[in-house]
């Protein structure tokens, strides 16, 4: 591939721009989303439910009709319950009663909660929040959203100069992207030890980098574009238009206005639909006009990955007379719009495969996080030089300190925000999510000032992995004195979920903890350092590490 020296230029100066732009963002989306590939199992660890049979056909959804109706008087309501996560408590969506006047819908609006499938307790957003959900919705930057979807925005804005920066990367390196593959030189410069490592795990985390660059778009695009700005642009307000054409569309059954005479099974309903479609996941059970004589139940889901990679399916019935009056295979003739939406959704989420893909995931998103790293650390590093003006040499060691401390902290934020939740919150009141949010945030931000403070980029990086480790090390001994489960009880169980976040946690700390106490300083600085005690100015103007 032959290129001009001025297409050389501009390709290169637009990869450093866009990845220095949307770097620190970066990274926390690349490490919040490689620990949320796990968020079934934290929620598990968390709340000490094992998921185990918890499946919508194992389920007795007659007897939680029952008790929703005593609770909420569900006649002409419509009612969706969904298993959004593998865990014990389904999602629960009622819509007001179609069948009340405007003013006793003033007192009988719908409501949204979670169920869980024991006890039948319901929990509201707040109080069923867990470390699984924050970590998923930070690393599309949710906690932002403040006005509108201001963190949506912001993360399909860093996604797309991500994949920008990853097409742009391929082609400035294009010519020397396999001998540099096999280049390592530990005892050359700084910049040349940074460069070396960020296109040794660049070009392997290659396909995964850019995988997630299109799906992140995509789904962020999904999300922004049906936002009422848009929505009123693109189709006038018309909501219900845009969701038919994106294949969202919802049904509408009108009321009967009279009771329905027979007693409805909702189970055998479920149970139809399972005898129909073998290796078919139930997703949703939504029933339209409950107790009205035009009642509807809808099934919905989609095929087990083990038998088929993408398509949706679902299942209407006319509750009376139990016939099927509308149904979409999913086995057979799968819209363009489900696959390639299927598709995208299971590139990103990564649950196709088992625990042992999500765990390949894992390790190439915090791989993708040192790509991140390196490449802020050759800039910067390019920058130290003696015929750099001072005042910008300055600036740039303290962008390089505070940089670093932000990113790096938020391992050992991580680990002291999952054993303090596990000591300290044993509640799932409406305090829960302000309490993990408090813990996190301000957890970091002690980090982020103390380890800037220090202006060592050496000991940041060092005491941020022994502090995480040791963090890390208490998690499951935090948990087997609050729980009970201890790793041998749990396995000897069958917990495997809950087994999974201690061993996991067991396994990255001893991990981080021997890299650390491996980790020793550059030839550069040693030099630097035994040649005279610096002054307090000299530190202050030191090269960054």
């Amino acid at each position: 591939m032959k290129m001009s020296n001025r297409v050389y230029n501009i390709l290169f100066h637009t990869h450093t721009v866009s990845g220095i732009i949307i770097s620190a963002i970066l990274y926390v989306i690349f490490f919040a989303g490689s620990f949320s590939f796990f968020r079934d199992e934290i929620i598990s660890w968390e709340r000490n439910e094992p998921v185990m049979e918890s499946s919508i056909p194992k389920l007795d959804l007659n007897v939680m009709l029952d008790t929703l109706n005593h609770r909420h008087e569900l006649y002409g309501r419509d009612i969706s319950f969904t298993r959004f996560l593998e865990n014990r408590r389904l999602s629960v969506n009622l819509s007001a009663p179609k069948n009340a006047s405007k003013e006793k819908k003033k007192g009988r609006r719908g409501n949204f909660f979670y169920m869980n499938i024991d006890d039948y307790k319901t929990y509201n957003y707040a109080s069923n929040y867990s470390i699984g959900e924050f970590l998923y919705r930070l690393h599309f930057l949710a906690q932002l959203n403040l006005y509108g979807r201001s963190g949506y925005l912001i993360a399909g804005i860093v996604s797309f100069f991500f994949l920008f920066a990853v097409i742009t990367g391929v082609l400035v390196h294009w010519k020397k992207i396999i001998s540099n593959f096999y280049v390592f030189r530990p005892k050359a410069s700084l910049k040349n030890v940074w460069t070396d490592a960020h296109t040794a795990l660049g070009i392997l985390g290659l396909p995964y980098q850019f995988v997630y660059a299109v799906t992140g778009v995509f789904l962020i695009i999904s999300t922004t574009v049906m936002s009422p700005p848009v929505l009123s642009f693109l189709y006038e307000g018309d909501s219900k238009k845009m969701y038919d054409d994106m294949g969202f569309g919802q049904k509408e059954f009108p009321m009967a206005m009279a009771n329905l005479e027979n007693e409805v099974d909702i189970n055998s309903f479920v149970e139809v639909t399972t005898s129909k479609w073998s290796n078919f996941y139930i997703k949703t059970v939504k029933i339209y006009n409950y107790g009205d004589a035009n009642m509807h139940i809808e099934i919905s889901g989609h095929p087990e990955y083990t038998s088929r990679f993408i398509g949706e399916g679902e299942l209407v019935f006319n509750a009376k007379s139990g016939e099927i009056i509308d149904e979409k295979n999913p086995f057979e003739n799968t819209s363009y719009i489900d696959g390639a939406s299927g598709l995208l959704y299971r590139l990103h989420f990564g649950d196709f495969g088992g625990a042992g893909l999500r765990i390949i995931y894992f390790i190439l998103g915090i791989a993708s996080c040192f790509v991140i790293i390196s490449g802020v650390l050759i800039w910067l590093v390019a920058r130290d030089k003696r015929n750099v003006e001072e005042k910008k040499r300055k600036f740039n060691r303290w962008v390089g300190w505070i940089y670093l401390a932000m990113c790096l902290s938020m391992f050992p934020t991580t680990a002291f925000t999952f054993l303090a939740v596990k000591t300290f919150i044993h509640e799932f009141d409406a305090s829960r999510m302000t309490s993990i949010y408090h813990i996190f945030f301000y957890s970091w931000l002690v980090f982020i000032i103390l380890f800037s403070a220090k202006r060592d980029n050496f000991f940041t990086n060092k005491y941020c992995l022994i502090i995480g480790a040791v963090f890390g090390l208490l998690i499951p001994i935090a948990n087997g004195i609050i729980s009970g489960n201890w790793i041998w009880i749990t396995y000897s169980k069958q917990q495997y979920d809950i087994l999974f976040i201690d061993v996991f946690w067991l396994i990255v700390s001893i991990l981080t903890f021997t890299i650390a106490i491996n980790l020793k300083r550059s030839v550069q600085e040693k030099s630097r350092t035994k040649a005279k005690p610096l002054s307090k100015r000299q530190k202050i103007n030191a090269p960054v590490q």
